[in-house]
């Protein structure tokens, strides 16, 4: 029983051992050309002697190819003429193999002997080789509906283990269908390697939705982490297939023709290739006209708007279209430079033809206006430049436009206006002026006085502008200004008096001839206030008189008690008074 035991539970071990092997707890996967590292998976045991690896041929027979001793401390590498210049074994007896090669997949152990007894542990080792990046070789050089072709071949090469192809178009699948989607995979070892070359070709019956169709392929294959894929390089081919339809288009692509614009006809087949060659046909011709896939028109008028056809050349197919030429005309009345006179009437219109609705306004000196211009009486800030446009709101660029230059003229008017200016030592006159040409102006002084500063004008606004000077009479003076423009030459003048006279000063707005009557008006109430003060110093002279004749009266009656002397001195008292 003891012995069956004994028995029973080396059987379990192996069996579990088998299993961890199975499960590849100890399988090594190394890349086609790095090295491959194996660690003994045995623990090192007390007493122990040396260790060994080896490997087992497909038969099961070992072959030793490297030993390490525990005591000697050297190391012998066996005579296999594989792993020759190709082994490494570290003192902790993990084994490195350079140069990964396919053949080096195999089962490898690690053997550690005491006096006692000998350990073995195996190591799966697996190798892995990514393959090329796939392509697609022998391209058709176009692809016709209706006709099973090959369309190229997909190469993937040096792939451990073998891959798998799969053909692609635009992302989806290829499956085999028969007569339509024929595949054949190849896969060829090559002996000296062991690497894998996979071809695989596809056969395909187009039809003409597979115009610019990307066609691909994609490798399958097996590396150290998993399966993984690689793609090729997308390829697109010519597709030929017969056209089913004509159309006719107008270019540029435009709901709106104007006057001027150069249309261009397109016709074209939806055939691969496109044909080449169509008949257009253009309103008020009877007949085709051989062309291109292009007819041009330039410079078109409203005259060119009707059908416009095309067809293929024997006539089978064709297509047509409407064109519409749109146009705008503008009348202005008048135009061009018109020079008017002040006060007089300019009747102005502003006629409009077009094919639809159009937008009609006004610009003076670059600003628009609220409304259209009506000249009834014509005034200086009336003159300018006008400009009547007009739109056509639902046609880009169709617009037109005309110019009036209004010249408004008038001889020169004059207004002349005073103040005294605050310091009361000067006085500033001012000399309005109105008319077109702008008049040039001229000042006259006539008396004894200076001229304080020189002749300043303002800005020419709409026909008016003024000029002023600044003067200290000593005197009564008379002041002339002169305007005089093209058309004709007005004088007028002012009386200004002295400094030392006040006078009031009159409104800006006030004519010449009430700044005169002002002027006189003034002068005669300075008079009057003169005599006014000369009665009343005169008046307190002739009191002070009188009492002082009273005075002296009862001094001589008291004194002398003359009444012969105070009777005369009562008819002098009278006759002052009178």
């Amino acid at each position: 029983l003891e012995a069956k035991s004994l028995s029973s539970a080396r059987s379990s071990k192996k069996q579990a051992a088998k299993e961890k092997r199975t499960l590849g707890l100890y399988t090594v996967n190394a890349i086609y050309g790095d090295t491959i590292t194996m660690p003994c998976p045995l623990e090192v045991p007390d007493g122990l002697m040396f260790g060994k690896w080896k490997y087992e041929m497909p038969n099961g027979s070992p072959v030793f190819i490297a030993f390490r001793s525990s005591t000697k401390k050297n190391v012998q590498y066996d005579d296999v003429p594989d792993y020759k210049d190709r082994l490494s074994l570290s003192e902790n007896y993990t084994l490195s193999i350079k140069n990964a090669r396919i053949s080096d997949e195999k089962r490898f152990v690690c053997m550690l002997v005491t006096e006692d007894d000998v350990s073995e542990e195996p190591t799966i080792v697996r190798v892995f080789k990514q393959p090329s990046q796939p392509e697609i070789l022998h391209q058709a050089n176009l692809l016709e509906t209706e006709k099973l072709q090959m369309l190229g071949e997909c190469v993937s090469r040096d792939s451990y283990p073998e891959g798998n192809v799969t053909w692609y178009k635009n992302g989806r699948v290829l499956h085999p269908v028969d007569d339509v989607v024929v595949i054949n995979l190849q896969k060829i070892v090559d002996r000296t390697t062991g690497l894998f070359t996979m071809t695989s070709s596809l056969q395909y019956m187009p039809t003409k939705e597979d115009l610019n169709a990307k066609f691909s392929c994609i490798v399958t294959y097996f590396g150290p982490s998993g399966q993984k894929t690689m793609q090729s390089e997308p390829v697109v081919f010519d597709v030929h297939y017969p056209t089913e339809k004509v159309t006719i288009q107008v270019l540029p692509q435009s709901s709106t023709i104007k006057e001027g614009d150069n249309i261009t006809l397109k016709c074209s087949g939806n055939g691969n290739p496109p044909p080449q060659e169509f008949l257009f046909y253009i309103p008020g011709e009877t007949e085709g006209i051989r062309s291109s896939d292009t007819y041009v028109m330039t410079d078109v008028r409203r005259n060119a708007t009707g059908e416009y056809k095309c067809s293929l050349t024997d006539k089978s197919m064709m297509d047509s279209t409407t064109i519409t030429v749109h146009y705008l005309d503008l009348q202005l009345t008048p135009s061009g430079e018109v020079t008017k006179q002040i006060g007089e009437a300019l009747p102005v219109s502003c006629t409009i033809s077009s094919s639809r609705n159009a937008t009609v306004f006004w610009i003076k000196d670059n600003t628009r206006m609220q409304t259209s211009p009506s000249f009834s009486s014509l005034q200086y800030q009336d003159a300018g430049n006008y400009v009547c446009e007009t739109t056509l709101q639902e046609v880009e660029g169709l617009r037109k436009r005309q110019t009036l230059k209004l010249i408004v003229e008038g001889k020169p008017q004059i207004k002349m206006t005073k103040k005294t200016n605050t310091n009361k030592m000067s006085k500033t006159i001012i000399c309005h002026v109105e008319g077109f040409p702008k008049p040039a102006v001229q000042w006259t002084v006539t008396g004894s006085g200076s001229i304080v500063n020189k002749t300043e004008e303002t800005k020419y606004v709409n026909g008016k502008f003024s000029s002023k000077i600044v003067i200290a009479p000593e005197e009564n003076v008379t002041l002339t200004c002169i305007a005089e423009n093209e058309l004709e030459r007005t004088v007028t003048s002012m009386n200004v008096s002295a400094i030392n006279i006040p006078e009031y000063d009159e409104p800006e707005d006030r004519d010449d001839n009430s700044e005169k009557v002002n002027d006189q008006a003034k002068l005669i109430v300075g008079i009057v206030v003169g005599l006014l003060l000369v009665a009343l110093i005169a008046g307190v002279v002739y009191w002070l008189y009188v009492k002082k004749s009273k005075t002296a009266s009862k001094h001589v009656d008291k004194d002398l008690g003359n009444i012969e002397e105070n009777k005369k001195l009562e008819e002098n008292n009278h006759k002052s008074e009178t």
